[in-house]
């Protein structure tokens, strides 16, 4: 085969691949970079050899120039990061050297897209094709009964209203229970992500706000915007006060977020008079289990299915557990599981998805363990071939326990063969 046609076989792979990969010489020069990474990192225009020239100006400060140095592996590094386009992407990267006859010869990036996974948690809850009111609103906790009590009042006075707390715990869902809880009523409800390109939203805020109509607007996170965009906004808020309905929300507290330069204070103070805490889901478990009950309800209507709700085990997990993504998260994981159900009656531990339940085991080894592998003073300290024997032992325990004693699973999961590890466990009994 020809030298030329065997380059146009390995760049038509790379460019087709579906995932980025960056390639690099010993040099740390640029030799690959394909169509997907150029896609993750927003480029789409630059002209090859300026591309290039940028790429090796910016190696020093990259893991591909770390793997260059070290010559040893980075393997399944997690980076959220905004592209060129504005885009925020999330991805999981192994760095590679690249040896010949035990010579460096480079390194690669590839880089797998997981943006679509973990930013789902992010996104605002899922409004089951009718109206969010504050009665279909499933929290019965005393805390979320505080916040749609001020937010039933803010609607009475149809004054601008500002939603702080963490992403997914349903500020959407409050904006829109005030809206629909309005005196009169307004016509129409718009909700405006900020993450998205300014410009094009102010357009939008614009022709939504000149209609010949009353309308809420819901501005999501107004923190993503510049502080010359909120002015903006600002000053349309202010032009068309009489004839619309203004909340917006933020993702922490906006007095933090103004000492950090991240929230204008002109636009914190047109909200200051209704500023709501949703608080995170963590502050408010007893809302999980309302929140449940009513995803099956709604499952089991639409597609007949004979579920009713979790196994004692699950649901105890499901309370121990802190939900850093809030009911959102809560909400993806219970499509991932209902994803993948068949005639079940109840959701058992070995239905849980994989990514959720090594996150539960993460949590259990931090808070168990504790100090328990650390030093604190000369009495503490012991070979390190037992200790590096004590971590093995304990991480492979609770793995087993994971798989609820399953040798082979707990084995594949590990990345061992199914002799070894029962070697291991031999090992640790005797």
């Amino acid at each position: 085969m020809k030298q030329q046609d065997l380059h146009e076989i390995y760049k038509y792979i790379t460019d087709n691949i579906s995932a980025g990969i960056h390639a690099v010489d010993a040099q740390g020069k640029t030799v690959i970079y394909n169509a997907k990474m150029r896609e993750l990192k927003g480029i789409h225009s630059l002209e090859e050899d300026q591309f290039e020239q940028e790429m090796i100006a910016k190696i020093n400060d990259s893991h591909l120039y770390r793997v260059l140095k070290t010559c040893e592996p980075i393997k399944n590094y997690k980076m959220n990061f905004w592209n060129r386009v504005g885009q925020e992407i999330v991805t999981i990267s192994d760095i590679l050297p690249i040896k010949k006859d035990d010579e460096l010869i480079g390194a690669v990036e590839i880089s797998k897209d997981i943006t679509e996974r973990e930013l789902m948690a992010y996104q605002p809850l899922r409004r089951y094709g009718q109206p969010l009111t504050f009665d279909i609103i499933t929290a019965v906790s005393p805390l979320m009964a505080g916040v749609i009590e001020r937010a039933k009042m803010a609607a009475k006075t149809r004054m601008p209203v500002l939603l702080y707390g963490e992403s997914g715990t349903g500020k959407d869902m409050i904006a829109e229970g005030i809206h629909h809880d309005l005196n009169p009523e307004n016509d129409h409800f718009i909700t405006l992500i900020c993450r998205n390109d300014e410009q094009a939203l102010i357009d939008q805020l614009k022709q939504q706000i000149d209609k010949n109509e009353q309308v809420t607007i819901f501005c999501e996170r107004v923190e993503y915007l510049s502080l010359e965009g909120q002015e903006r906004i600002l000053n349309l808020f202010k032009e068309h006060l009489e004839s619309h309905v203004f909340i917006a929300s933020v993702g922490k507290d906006p007095i933090d977020l103004i000492e950090k330069g991240q929230l204008s204070k002109d636009l914190y103070y047109f909200f200051a008079s209704v500023c709501i805490n949703v608080p995170a889901l963590s502050d408010r478990k007893e809302d999980i289990k309302p929140f449940i009950s009513d995803y099956f309800n709604r499952y089991r209507n639409n597609t007949g299915s004979r579920i009713q709700g979790l196994s004692a085990k699950v649901e105890q997990i499901f309370l121990d557990y802190d939900w850093p993504g809030n009911l959102k998260e809560l909400e993806v994981l219970l499509d991932d599981i209902t994803s993948t159900m068949t005639n079940e009656t109840s959701i058992d531990f070995d239905m849980l998805p994989i990514y959720f339940r090594w996150k539960i085991q993460s949590e259990e080894l931090s808070d168990t363990t504790g100090n328990m592998f650390v030093a604190e003073n000369e009495k503490d300290i012991r070979p390190l071939s037992v200790f590096m024997n004590e971590v093995e032992e304990y991480y492979i325990q609770n793995a087993l326990k994971m798989f609820d004693g399953n040798v082979s699973q707990t084995a594949k999961a590990l990345g061992l063969r199914r002799q070894s590890l029962q070697y291991r466990l031999k090992k640790f009994n005797e």
